[in-house]
């Protein structure tokens, strides 16, 4: 949303209906869905659209932004987890099934970590700032192994959730695969 003050009931409610077509729309058709289709389902203009969300990434991060919140208030409270690594994978876990909230987030995310004017950039900056001190923890306890960097780490797990999107079993192997990737980041 493009300014602070409070909204107009009517204009609070066009809001909250452009998120909620936008859910949909972007649960099924991935986040290129048409906004021009997503405001003509909410019963709006495509210019309140606009007006409410400057581009599609600050719709985007409207959608994901209590998605991301939580994955940060887990990490938040897993820094202190007496067992490190598994506090990582937990995490990791969580950030993987947010990662795969609509087909071709992770695409979008990839752009907003290069674009600093993004809506995006400053939440996955932050997860990723998150992701670095649960490893620092883990790695520090021997749970995760030496050589394997955050950025790395962040990669693999987007990785599977990209392929969760393209493999005809969908998410259903995302535990599965994340398993194996975790495997291969804890010292042998």
């Amino acid at each position: 949303m493009t300014s602070a003050k409070p909204l107009r009931a009517d204009a609070r409610r066009n809001y909250d209906r452009l998120l909620a077509e936008a859910a949909t729309a972007f649960a099924r058709d991935g986040v290129d869905a048409s906004l021009e289709e997503i405001a003509r389902a909410a019963g709006v203009g495509i210019g309140t659209l606009y007006r409410h969300f400057a581009t599609r990434s600050a719709l985007l991060e409207a959608l994901l932004r209590d998605r991301f919140d939580r994955v940060a208030e887990l990490g938040r409270e897993l820094i202190e987890h007496d067992r490190p690594g598994e506090a990582l994978f937990r995490w990791l876990r969580e950030l993987a099934a947010v990662s795969t909230t609509f087909r071709g987030l992770i695409e979008a995310v990839a752009v907003a970590l290069r674009d600093e004017t993004s809506e995006l950039y400053e939440s996955c900056h932050t997860m990723r700032g998150t992701g670095a001190r649960l490893a620092e923890r883990a790695r520090a306890a021997g749970e995760l192994r030496e050589d394997v960097a955050t950025e790395d780490m962040l990669l693999l797990v987007n990785a599977v959730a990209w392929a969760s999107q393209h493999d005809p079993a969908g998410d259903a192997r995302v535990p599965e695969l994340l398993e194996l990737v975790f495997s291969g980041l804890r010292p042998s």
